[in-house]
Formats: C-alpha cells, structure tokens, sequence
C-alpha cells in the first residue's frame, strides 16, 4: 500500500513540475517513485528465481529498469504505478482476512476453576496437575482431560462428532474440549493442559498448516507463456533495428497488466460477492482452488445435520392424544436447561401449543425431572428414571428400538405414575444438505464422502439419505487427517467441517471449509474458509463464484495479453514509442479491469426474485402446526389392527381434521404460492410434480374418508382394516414427503 501511494504522489507531484516547467525536478520525481518500486521488485526476483520461480515480476523489473535507463521516467513511474496497485489489492485481501479472523481462537479455555482449602479458586491452564480437583458450570469447556467426580451432561459433538449431549456418570473419563450442557459438575485433572486432548488436536492443526505448500498464483503460471514471449520479442527488435528505445517500447507494452491487475481485481471482487453472502475466503488461494475442487469430505454433526436435537416421532400409549402428552411433557420441561428439555419445549411451541406453569419441579442432574403440570404427576426422562429399570412397554418398544438403532435420544414421559409416551429426539439432516450436494456435483465435484467421528449405523443412515459416494465413520482427528492427505494425492481436495475434530483436517486439506456461524473457534481458525452464515447452500454459491470468477479472469487475461503481443509487434517495428506504449497499455488495463469487476454482478438475484426470509418462516411455522394431523394418521394406522372399533370411531375427527386444514392448505399453495415461486424458478410449469402431488393427497383424502364410512369388505372386517391401514399409510408418507420437498424448494429461494 504504501508503493501504491508513493506511485501516485510521485506521478501527481512530477507532472505538477512539468506543468510549472520544472521539468528536470519533475523527471527526479517520477524517477524516485519508480525506484522505490524497482528496489522492492529486485529483491523479490532474485528471491522467486533463487527458489527457481519464474514470475511476471521479471518483466515489470525489465520494463521499469528499461525505461530509467533511456531516462523515459515518466513511463517508468506509471509501470511502478500499475505494478503496485495490484500487489496493494492482493494485500487487501489478506489482511482483511487476517484482522476478520485473528481472535477466534481466543475463545478457548485459558483459566479453570480449582478446589484450593475448600474454596474455587480461578487458575490458569498451566498451573493445573494430575489429581486436582476442578469444577465445571453451565456451558463451559472442559479445560483438561479428567474423570467425573459427580453426573454430568456433556457435548462432545465438537470432539466426537455425536450429535446429541451424552449422560455421563461418576468415573467417566472426560477429553478437554467438550461444553457442559447441564448443570454444574466437578472433575478430577489426569493430565496437565499442554498433554489434553485439546492442545493435542491444537498442534495437530499447526502441522498441517506448516506442511500445506502455498498455492501459486494464476497470473505466474501464465506468465511461464508470457515472460520469455515478451523478452524475446524486446530483444529481436533491438537486434533488428539497434534501437533500445524499440526494445523498451516492447517491454513496456509487454507489461502485463491484465495479469498483475485484472487477476487480482477478479478474486478479491469474487471474495468480495462471497463475503456478501455470508462466505468469508481468507485467501485468493483458496478462491483458485475452489474453482478446481474434484473431491470433497463432509463431517456430519453440525455439518451435514443441524447439530441440535429436534422432536421427530411420538409414540403414545392406547388413549393417550400426542398434543396432551407433548403440551404436558413441554410445560414441565420448561424448568430444565438441559438440551433435549429446550428441544422438547421448542417443539411445543412450534405446534403453537400454550404451556403450563410447573410445580414442585426438582431435577436428578443426567436423567430427568419431576413435578405437577394441570394437578397431574409429570415425570420425564431416561428410561431408567422414568420406569425405575422397567421394560418399556409394549406399545413403546418399537420406537426405543429404532431410536438405538439410529442414535438419537428417547425422552420418556409418565403420567400419574404411568409411562405414557416415548419422544424420539434426532439430529436432522440440514433441510438445504441434499440441495447443496446437488449443485456441488451440478459443479464438477466428482467424489463426496461423509468423515465423521459418529456411529457407523448413524453415519451410514445420513450417508444413504443423502446419496455420498462413501461413508468413513468412527474416525479421531488424527484418521481424519490422514485421509484428508491420501485424497490429495489425487487431485484438489475441500474438506468442511464444525468441530474441533475438524480443525486438523480443514488445515490439512487444499480447501478447509469452517462452519462458523455455530462451529468451534478452531475449526475456523485453521480453515480456508468460513461460512458465517448457518447455511451449507452457501458453499455451492462460493463455488460457483470461484469457478465463474476465474473464467471471467481468465477472458480478461485472453484479451489483455492479445492486444499486448498485437502492440509488441507494432512497437517492434518502430511505430509505437514507449510513452503512447504506456498510454495504450493503460487503456488495455480499463477494459481488463472494468470485465473483472463484472464478478461484483454474479449471481446477485433482485429482492423480487427471491422469497422474503418471512414468509419463509410462516410456511414452515404452518407445516408444524398441520404436523400432529399427519402424526394421527400413523397413530391410527398402527392400532387399527389392535383397536379397529375405537379407531373408526376416532376416523370421524380425523377426517374433519384433513377437510378443514390439509386439503385448504394444499389448495391456498396451488393458486397463491405455486405461481408466484414458479416465477422465481422460471421455464414452464416447473411445480407441475408438486401439483401432481396435491391431487394424490385429494384422492388419498377421499379414499380415507370412503373407507371410513363404508360397511366392512366382502372378505371382512380384516380386509376392511388393512385397507384402511394402507391408505393411513400412504397418506402419512406422502404428506411428510410433500412437506419436506416444499420447505427445500422455499429454503433455496430465501435470502
């Protein structure tokens, strides 16, 4: 920056000489001005040729020493002016990168809170040994690897990849890093902070960064074509007519601006369009290599999932309505601070549930809590603390067997004593994951694989869901590093992540993506990238960027260095003299630049075309309401073999229920929204599978309500019920499905 300045001061001030006719005070000062650049630019030849790296530096220096030889000061000053310009938005980037994102790290622990003669005294990490005795509180790290003194509930997501906080007992062993997510708890230290595990994955991250090599720079791998091309010409022409004035007329045109300037100008506007969206680019590096990325590795946990606990099932006992068990069960789990409680009350209030005020609340720290809602006994949490030990019952195994199955967490609720429901808590796939992976492979990426810490069950569920390539579960940093570095072997990797157990991957890979917005400090520090909003659809959209970016650097780059070699060939036979040479390549640099700035446009949609965050929210607000309908119907189709009287008797609300809110629902979404979103998507009638959707729930709808007015089959009363057991059925499923491709669709349109 400050040879940019001294260029422009120099050039003002030396033309301001001429003007005064001062010319020789004049001549010294551009003169001075293209030194100070000439200087920087001899030391940073000699030490890119000594690492036997040919650079468009080498032509600038030529150019510059050229002219002040034939005493052409003026042109000299103004190829310093353009050389330094460019450098000058290079730094920019970097620094603005480095000063967003130097103080993340500062938020891992530095201090912890120690037993000293009865008393917690405050004591840096350092200080700590093997057999203190530490406490924990609410939300903060665990500072150093040690064993639980007292219950605990941990999340270990950033470590492990689990997504859901895990109960942990007295004697467990703890690894630093991990935030409690509970109440209060004490520990003893088995290892000093420098031996924990946090300050392990620390240096982990420090030698993968020391053993990354540096990304060249676009503009010097062309300039391996350009430099020789533009010396040779210089030097022909010189020979020829033994004219050095020819020579320098070469090389001053021969500068290669649209490098030094239009490359630049491209990636730090394409950084600039990303860092609009939420995406932060450290590097104009990272942007290069974006555009090349063949394949890529997702963590799971707060990556590909949303990393917070979500009510997904219900099972209730015969008699039991899901709204009465849910509202109860999310009264009294207001009292808790524990994630799954606030996961529990969240789903409530999504279904637009009015909750209760809890008495006599107590709470076993790890397992549950008790108290009166609505003069009622309220107990709800593990197994173990709800039933005492007891099996579930039999309406309830079905659901404890596929919440082990798939890893998530069972919340049990009693009622006066007796277990009446099973909630099913799961870390959800990201509504925007399977759209991202799309468009990535819409892209050019070639290979997805999900890397994570998780289950190998779990993670080859989400896998399959989402349709990766390959699954690697049950991986430590360390295996996640080593991956991460057999891929880039093969060609240019990116590897995304959220946790500390990213952190050494994200640093190894050619492209470490941070999710930032709800990530560990780590995690961002050491990555390339950070999305600081908490969407992955906004990777794809960085990707897009970078590969369009590069394309519009890499016309700019065609049509600046063709017109350069065209006035080399005039300059060389003597009909281009090295100032309008100057002049000319000036005018090359504005339309080289004004196409780079063209990135600043890319994919930048009007407030019209997008749906408002808002509406967004209210579509997604309705679907939860409309929710415990669809949840009925598998209910009902799940007693109605057990049950077939009571069933038919409960079809009767049933289908008032879908007359009144699904069926007007789906209509209001047929002629007021589908239209005004196929205008978004554009072409001819991109919605029409989602209307062909609405016409199946009608007839379902019907068929149900047929079903459950008609007299029972000519085979009997069991082939009436698994008719009607396969209509509940199929409308449960599709009605899921539609709402799910609904919200994706409204998602990717939301600013």
């Amino acid at each position: 920056m400050a040879q940019l300045a001294i260029c422009i001061a120099t050039l003002v001030a030396g033309g301001a000489c001429h003007l005064a006719g001062a010319d020789l005070v004049g001549d010294w000062i551009w003169l001075a001005g293209a030194a100070v650049v000439l200087l920087a630019l001899a030391v940073d030849t000699v030490v890119a040729l000594w690492r036997k790296r040919l650079g468009l530096d080498l032509v600038a220096l030529v150019s510059i020493a050229g002219a002040i030889l034939l005493q052409e000061y003026f042109t000299a000053d103004i190829i310093a002016l353009m050389f330094a310009s460019g450098r000058a938005l290079e730094g920019y980037a970097e620094r603005r990168a480095r000063k967003d994102m130097s103080a993340l790290l500062q938020k891992a622990p530095r201090s912890a809170s120690r037993y000293e003669h009865g008393r917690l005294v405050e004591v840096p990490l350092e200080a700590i040994r093997p057999g203190d005795r530490l406490a924990v509180r609410p939300g903060e790290t665990v500072p150093v690897d040690g064993t639980l003194v007292s219950a605990a509930t941990l999340d270990e997501s950033s470590l492990t990849g689990e997504s859901m906080p895990v109960a942990c007992r007295p004697g467990t062993l703890l690894g630093s890093g991990a935030v409690n997510a509970g109440d209060a708890f004490d520990m003893l230290a088995t290892r000093t902070a420098g031996d924990s595990t946090f300050s392990n994955i620390v240096r982990l991250v420090q030698a993968a960064q020391a053993s990354r090599a540096p990304a060249a720079r676009l503009a010097d791998r062309y300039a391996l074509m350009f430099v020789p091309l533009a010396l040779g010409i210089a030097g022909l022409a010189w020979l020829s007519s033994g004219d050095p004035a020819r020579a320098l007329a070469v090389v001053v045109v021969a500068t290669p601006c649209p490098l030094i300037l239009g490359v630049p100008v491209a990636i730090v506007s394409a950084m600039s369009r990303c860092a609009r969206r939420g995406v932060l680019v450290k590097h104009g590096g990272a942007l290069e290599n974006m555009a090349q990325v063949k394949t890529m590795f997702f963590d799971k946990t707060g990556t590909l999932t949303g990393g917070r606990a979500k009510l997904v099932a219900i099972a209730a006992a015969p008699g039991a309505p899901h709204d009465d068990v849910l509202r109860m069960a999310a009264s009294l789990a207001q009292m808790s601070g524990h994630a799954i409680s606030q996961a529990v009350v969240a789903a409530a209030i999504d279904r637009g549930m009015r909750l209760a005020v809890p008495d006599d609340v107590s709470e076993q720290p790890g397992a549950g809590l008790c108290g009166r809602v609505d003069g009622r006994q309220v107990r709800i949490g593990s197994q173990d603390y709800v039933t005492g030990g007891a099996d579930p019952p039999a309406w309830a195994a079905d659901i404890v067997r596929r919440i082990g199955a798939e890893g998530g967490a069972a919340v049990h609720v009693a009622l006066d004593g007796a277990p009446c429901a099973v909630l099913q808590m799961a870390d959800e796939i990201r509504l925007e994951s399977p759209r991202t992976l799309r468009m990535l492979r819409a892209l050019g990426v070639e290979r997805i694989v999900l890397l994570t810490g998780d289950r190998a069950d779990v993670a080859g569920t989400v896998g399959a869901a989402l349709g990766v390539d390959d699954v690697v579960a049950g991986q430590t940093p360390a295996t996640k590093l080593a991956a991460i570095a057999d891929a880039r072997t093969r060609g240019v990797t990116m590897m995304v992540g959220d946790g500390i157990n990213d952190a050494p991957a994200l640093a190894a890979a050619d492209i470490g993506v941070a999710m930032g917005a709800r990530g560990a400090a780590a995690a961002a520090e050491s990555a390339q990238v950070v999305l600081l909003v908490d969407r992955l659809d906004r990777l794809a959209f960085a990707v897009r960027i970078a590969q369009r970016s590069k394309a519009i650097a890499l016309q700019g780059v065609a049509a600046g260095m063709g017109l350069s070699i065209a006035a080399m060939g005039v300059a060389a036979f003597g009909y281009l003299p090295p100032v309008a040479g100057a002049l000319l390549q000036e005018l090359i640099d504005v339309a080289v630049i004004a196409n780079a700035l063209r990135v600043l446009r890319l994919d930048a949609a009007t407030q019209a075309e997008r749906m408002q965050a808002r509406e967004f929210d209210r579509l997604r607000d309705e679907h939860a309401r409309l929710a415990p309908v669809i949840d009925r119907l598998g209910l009902l189709a799940d007693q109605a073999a057990s049950r077939p009287a009571a069933v038919r008797q409960e079809l009767a609300s049933l289908n008032d229920a879908l007359r009144r809110q699904i069926l007007p629902h789906e209509a209001s979404d047929d002629a007021v929204l589908y239209p005004r979103v196929a205008r978004m998507i554009g072409g001819e009638d991109p919605l029409a599978p989602m209307s062909r959707t609405h016409r199946e729930i009608q007839r379902l709808c019907v068929m149900l309500e047929r079903l459950s007015n008609a007299p029972p089959a000519e085979g009997g009363e069991e082939t009436s019920i698994r008719e009607l057991r396969r209509t509940l059925y199929a409308l449960e499923a599709i009605l899921r499905l539609h709402f799910a491709q609904e919200e994706e669709i409204y998602y990717g349109l939301a600013p």
